[in-house]
């Protein structure tokens, strides 16, 4: 399997810093850059952050991880990935989940009561079918289209993967998704959603790509704090050392752990405030020799 391992920003690169921090991983060679939806923080917005970042670089290549989907229409984000993959053929890395991690958002995403999941698998297809055919009918319960097409369609088809950990989001990435990136799963945990992942595409008669499964971590360079241990505590019951990397040593345990269970595509975001070039020099030195 291909093996690639890209990074995420820390919550200490401030806005005024996004573009500096876009150019040091560029230089550095780094794969990919990830953005995570966070609408009440400093963070910039996944798809402003998107496609500055494709803006002022040539090759490296820029996912959301996650971006939230049901609440949004499903035809202007399809518009938004098919304009961003023609100004960046093969730099665009989707990924989509079912709803924000704070639950202060929640309403910033709104959806008829009770119907968020419909909602999502209905706006999964709807946005795959517009991103794949000329011209598009479809009539579903929450969205209706006729005879319509985006005037434009990726030269290379785009992948669009999920992430999610109850075992209903794990079906609707066998179902529905071409990849899956998790987060906060030990590596046994990972070997379990995976598997089930490809179980549910085998009942739907379709397949998952093998190197398409992948999870971010989180890397405490000097040790993982007790906050941070205590944060993780609350919702699970795994030992805080199996789901966040405590050094980079550590990280690169966890992640050969990952491919063994059968898991290939990693993001790596430091966990604290670190400043940018430091991490992105351990990173080099440390991630970047993962890949194959």
């Amino acid at each position: 399997m291909k093996i690639r391992v890209g990074a995420g920003l820390g919550t200490g690169t401030a806005p005024e810093e996004f573009g500096a921090a876009v150019d040091v991983l560029e230089q550095a060679g780094v794969d990919s850059l990830w953005l995570p939806e966070a609408v009440y923080s400093p963070r910039i917005d996944p798809v402003v952050g998107l496609t500055h970042a494709l803006a002022r670089t040539s090759k490296l290549k820029v996912g959301t991880g996650v971006m939230v989907l049901p609440g949004r229409d499903p035809v202007l984000v399809a518009k938004q990935l098919a304009s961003l993959a023609a100004l960046a053929p093969k730099r665009v890395l989707p990924v989509f989940g079912l709803k924000p991690a704070r639950d202060a958002e929640l309403p910033l995403f709104p959806v008829p009561q009770g119907r968020r999941a419909a909602v999502f698998d209905e706006s999964l297809l709807l946005i795959k079918a517009l991103l794949e055919q000329e011209e598009v009918t479809f009539e579903g319960e929450f969205f209706r289209v006729e005879g319509v097409g985006l005037g434009l369609r990726p030269v290379k088809r785009l992948d669009l993967w999920l992430g999610g950990k109850a075992p209903n989001a794990l079906r609707r990435v066998g179902r529905l998704a071409d990849g899956w990136l998790a987060s906060f799963l030990t590596p046994e945990e990972a070997r379990a959603g995976r598997e089930a992942i490809q179980k549910a595409a085998a009942e739907a008669d379709r397949e998952v790509e093998a190197d398409h499964f992948g999870i971010s971590l989180l890397v405490a360079e000097d040790g993982i704090p007790d906050a941070l241990a205590a944060s993780i505590a609350a919702r699970s019951d795994a030992d805080p050392s199996r789901l966040i990397a405590g050094g980079w040593r550590a990280a690169r345990d966890l992640v050969a752990e990952y491919i063994d269970a059968g898991l290939s595509k990693f993001v790596l975001y430091p966990a604290g405030p670190e400043p940018i070039e430091r991490f992105v020099e351990n990173f080099v030195e440390h991630a970047i020799p993962m890949q194959n």
